[in-house]
């Protein structure tokens, strides 16, 4: 068993699944220019982590594979809307994500705008659905859960914190507690989501967060990592971009070789935390390891 055979079965469920929620709403009369970036932004890249995180901790539980799949897919579109507003000109002002021109080059700055608006919506019309869950109060804490890890409270709030980080000087405390909200919160949603579906109790929702947290940070590190050694071919977009703003990282706080010892530390981190669920675990085992080899 690899990582990547694991995560690809996966990937393509979420990819079908997103694909005909969108034909969903274009069915309904979505303007077809909208629902076009729409689908441009979520359809045909990506390695979908984020909806492998929460499927794979639902089967810790035994969920049944039909609702983890919404929920992880209302989970992706509040991670796609992320990166189109991410890449906007008063964001980070990217013009290539996954290979290929971002939303807003593709079409136009405002129609970036309302692809991120929608696809936030999307998700929790997604996350409301029976079809998760049919008892409602499982569905109430889901959207609560994905709306807090989304908002001001992590996601949202992390990139302000990004984007400030730009005109003041950082320790590397700052960045990481930066980072663990604006990666690490919807990281920190899949798992805990996972144990939500499964009716875990408390120890065994806290085991998965403590690994969310590790591998929510080692990810990041490996972004910054390729940022600064990695090629914009291999890794689907610029590269170097970090240091070019002025933009705090733990790469650029710590060097290349202390980043790397921290990130080994953190895989190890988020394989201890999984200790609970022994073999069970060894598909989120294996996505820790991917976190230290990965190159894109």
């Amino acid at each position: 068993m690899t990582f990547q055979t694991e995560l690809d079965p996966i990937a393509t469920l979420v990819e079908q699944r997103l694909d005909a929620l969108l034909a969903e709403g274009e069915n309904a009369g979505t303007s077809n220019a909208l629902a076009q970036a729409m689908r441009y932004a979520v359809l045909g890249g990506g390695k979908r982590l984020r909806p492998y995180l929460l499927i794979q901790s639902a089967k810790l539980f035994g969920v049944d594979e039909r609702g983890a799949l919404d929920a992880a897919c209302a989970l992706e579109c509040v991670h796609c809307y992320s990166l189109v507003h991410d890449d906007l000109p008063a964001m980070d002002d990217d013009a290539v994500r996954r290979g290929r021109p971002t939303v807003h080059v593709a079409f136009d700055e405002a129609t970036g705008i309302l692809v991120g608006d929608s696809l936030l919506t999307l998700a929790f019309e997604i996350m409301s659905g029976e079809r998760v869950d049919q008892d409602t109060a499982i569905r109430v804490e889901l959207i609560s859960l994905l709306a807090r890890a989304a908002g001001w409270h992590g996601m949202a709030l992390g990139q302000a914190l990004d984007l400030d980080a730009e005109r003041n000087d950082l320790t590397s405390e700052e960045v990481a507690a930066m980072q663990a909200l604006k990666t690490g919160a919807l990281f920190g949603f899949a798992c805990e989501a996972g144990a939500v579906l499964g009716r875990a109790d408390a120890s065994k929702r806290a085991a998965l967060k403590d690994y969310a947290s590790a591998l929510g940070q080692a990810f990041q590190l490996a972004d910054d990592l390729l940022d600064a050694e990695g090629s914009a071919e291999a890794v689907g977009k610029a590269v170097a971009k970090d240091a070019g703003r002025g933009k705090a990282t733990l790469v650029g706080l710590l060097g290349v070789d202390a980043a790397k010892a921290r990130l080994a530390a953190l895989v190890v981190e988020a394989e201890a935390a999984l200790a609970p669920f022994g073999a069970r675990a060894i598909t989120l085992v294996a996505t820790a390891q991917f976190a230290v080899s990965r190159k894109r």
